[in-house]
């Protein structure tokens, strides 16, 4: 999974040659980077069957950790190179033979569940029933502040800022700005803040970290919109972390049998140290099911 690591960061050194002196130090910074990361990567573990929430071909369901990319260039690991791993392991088949469809993502520091397709066909019609919002998509948040009233709903108009891997909420009048919603109950205040059971309407570019940072409460480990505590594994490499927004669950029609599938990720190893096992074992029964778009 990692041979394209020693050519990448020799090419990168090598380019500083050419580059003069400020070239030679960001050549060596992104080396050194590179090093990290690839270091992460000999650490975390294959995927297992555990690790499994769904497999009804064509259609996969996997608890991904957070800090993991979905998808990524060539010699940096992703949630599919592990998934196609784990399916070669499995069917004891060639790489190149076995597909992996995306029909959607998670960021990277988020935990929790997400679908794939195993054949083009199940990929078109898994990309169909997201792109109508037929999708139900519960979140877990944690959270920091006190967050009032004890449900509700946050509607913004959110855009993508150029050049950047961040997005922000706009006025309503932006050319730029694209209509986010998403309603939420509280589940439990707790000596940290609060825990948020939240279901998207729209599906904008980090639209709950988003949303919540905006209002003074952001998720638990988000430094990039206003976490000041950690969470989870700490590491130097701060594209690796994770942050305490975990995908509990999805609910959605097989590509085949056209059966509603409703899908429930564990909480992960983070999470159980911040709440008490009566909490985090709770019987998965969505507050939203009366708004679950899944039912059209």
């Amino acid at each position: 999974m990692f041979t394209a690591f020693p050519h990448r960061l020799i090419a990168v050194l090598e380019s500083a040659d050419r580059l003069g002196d400020f070239g030679t130090l960001t050549a060596v910074a992104n080396g050194l980077s590179a090093v990290v990361t690839f270091l992460h990567q000999l650490s975390r573990p294959p995927m297992h069957d555990q690790d499994i929430l769904l497999n009804d071909p064509p259609c996969v369901v996997v608890n991904k950790p957070g800090g993991i990319l979905v998808q990524s260039p060539p010699g940096i690991d992703s949630l599919v190179d592990q998934l196609r791993s784990y399916e070669c392991r499995r069917l004891e088949m060639d790489p190149e033979r076995v597909y992996i469809g995306v029909p959607h993502r998670l960021d990277r520091p988020v935990s929790g569940a997400i679908v794939f397709a195993r054949t083009r066909k199940a990929a078109n019609r898994l990309s169909e029933q997201f792109a109508g919002r037929l999708v139900g998509k519960e979140y877990w948040a944690l959270v920091a502040g006190r967050v009032t009233p004890s449900q509700g709903m946050w509607r913004d108009e959110i855009r993508k800022l150029p050049g950047e891997a961040r997005a922000e909420i706009v006025p309503a009048d932006h050319p730029d700005g694209r209509i986010a919603v998403l309603h939420y109950v509280v589940q439990r205040y707790l000596e940290f803040g609060t825990w948020l059971r939240i279901r998207l309407e729209t599906g904008r570019m980090h639209q709950i970290r988003v949303q919540a940072g905006a209002r003074g409460f952001p998720i638990l480990g988000d430094e990039q919109y206003g976490s000041d505590v950690g969470f989870g594994p700490q590491t130097d490499d701060w594209r690796a972390r994770w942050i305490g927004l975990h995908a509990r669950s999805l609910t959605f029609r097989h590509t085949k049998t056209r059966e509603k599938l409703r899908v429930t990720a564990p909480v992960p190893e983070p999470w159980r140290q911040l709440l008490p096992e009566a909490a985090w074992q709770i019987k998965h029964e969505s507050v939203f099911a009366q708004g679950d778009s899944t039912q059209r």
